[in-house]
């Protein structure tokens, strides 16, 4: 949703008083004495909630007009009056979050300076507008009307988030007795052993320049290379299957990696065989007959076409609840926000009249919010007003399948 839109409403909708010439100027900042360090900027937090935070001069709300000049109609007639020379206009702490809490629920540095810098020509502008009686053309009714749906839209899906946030800590406690397996954490040692050998260069043939070969020598070439590499491939197949059972005996990993990357022509001196601690996502789908086993107990020879896998676990235990709370809670809290959005979502059905918009676009993914239609004029940045309706849980990174040199 065009967060410009909200940030014209907002400051439409609002209104701040003149400076009164009572309110106390801030404190000067001394001078500092030469070669004394200079402060660091207080921070955001510990500015009062009733401190200035921005001044915009030579903009001042028009004042009320009174009940006679509505009556005589003088107000019409008269030339817009003069601004002060003070004319000036003060936002407190209070006033300018009140802002930017309207615009998104997190206030970051980011937006709060985004909104420093577009809040003065905003204001400055809209005034000058009012002034034209701008704020009562036709053009500028129908447009509040948009602005309007899009503000309650965007309220609605807040509440609705809201909503969803209060999951019960008993549901988080039975969802997690009831799914033990997903909060299961292995260590795990690996096994991984290329498909193909690797081509060892000629040192004959090095630094020469490549010989020249008719069309039946470029064949018997590329006939001699593939039969080389096929029976290379069956080489490591006989291979994974021998190292695999002595795994299965006892011999240590690293040792048995050493030798998967000798046959197959890779040196690695110190090749990692210890996955970090993964979870049962941890691991490509193909994988996961790994998670069945006991501690200590081996695995089949696993392959793909990226080679072959044998796993050996050292070790299984269950994440505590306390530790895992947090990702259950945002895994219920995504749930529960799309089934309520869907309940509205799905309440309605448009029919267009394609004889009057055209033929339909293909269609987006499924799911997928296009947003409305984008309003110009604005050169604030966009800042995300709501989260998406659902928060993946905190996954470990996944022990992806290792290229055929792993470290």
């Amino acid at each position: 949703m065009r967060k410009s839109w909200l940030l014209c409403v907002l400051l439409g909708t609002l209104a701040w008083g003149q400076a009164k010439p009572e309110t106390a100027p801030a404190q000067a900042t001394p001078a500092q004495a030469p070669g004394a360090a200079a402060k660091a900027p207080e921070p955001a937090a510990e500015v009062p909630e009733t401190a200035i935070v921005l001044t915009i001069k030579g903009v001042c709300p028009a004042a009320p007009k009174t009940a006679a000049a509505s009556k005589t109609g003088a107000s019409k007639a008269a030339a817009p009056a003069k601004k002060p020379a003070d004319c000036k206009t003060e936002v407190t702490r209070a006033q300018f979050e009140k802002i930017a809490g309207g615009l998104s629920p997190n206030v970051t540095p980011q937006l709060k300076r985004q909104l420093e810098q577009a809040l003065p020509r905003f204001m400055a502008m809209s005034e000058a507008a009012k002034e034209k009686g701008l704020d009562k053309s036709p053009r500028f009714v129908e447009t509040m009307k948009i602005a309007r749906m899009q503000i309650l839209t965007t309220e609605l899906q807040r509440t609705v988030q809201e909503e969803a946030d209060k999951v019960p800590a008993t549901e988080v406690a039975a969802y997690y007795k009831k799914n033990p397996e997903a909060y299961e954490q292995f260590s795990l040692d690996r096994l991984f052993l290329p498909r193909y050998k690797q081509a060892v260069p000629d040192e004959k043939e090095e630094g020469k320049e490549p010989e020249k070969l008719t069309d039946e020598q470029q064949k018997a070439k590329e006939a001699a290379d593939k039969a080389k590499q096929e029976q290379g491939e069956q080489e490591m197949n006989k291979l994974a299957d021998t190292l695999r059972a002595r795994a299965a005996a006892g011999e240590d990993f690293v040792k048995l990696q050493k030798e998967a990357f000798e046959a197959a022509g890779t040196k690695v001196d110190n090749p990692t065989v210890n996955l970090p601690k993964v979870r049962r996502t941890g691991l490509p789908p193909a994988h996961v007959a790994v998670f069945e086993l006991k501690a200590g107990e081996v695995s089949q020879v696993i392959s793909d076409n990226g080679g072959h896998y044998v796993y050996k676990v050292v070790s299984k235990e269950t994440l505590p609840l306390d530790q895992v709370k947090d990702e259950i809670h945002n895994k219920l809290k995504g749930e529960r926000m799309k089934e309520m959005m869907d309940k509205y979502t799905n309440s309605f059905q448009a029919v267009p009249n394609e004889a009057y918009f055209g033929p339909a676009a293909p269609a987006g993914p499924a799911g997928m919010h296009q947003g409305p239609p984008h309003m110009p004029h604005s050169r604030m940045a966009q800042p995300q007003s709501a989260p998406p309706a659902e928060n993946p849980p905190a996954q470990p990174p996944p022990a992806q399948a290792p290229p055929s040199k792993p470290n």
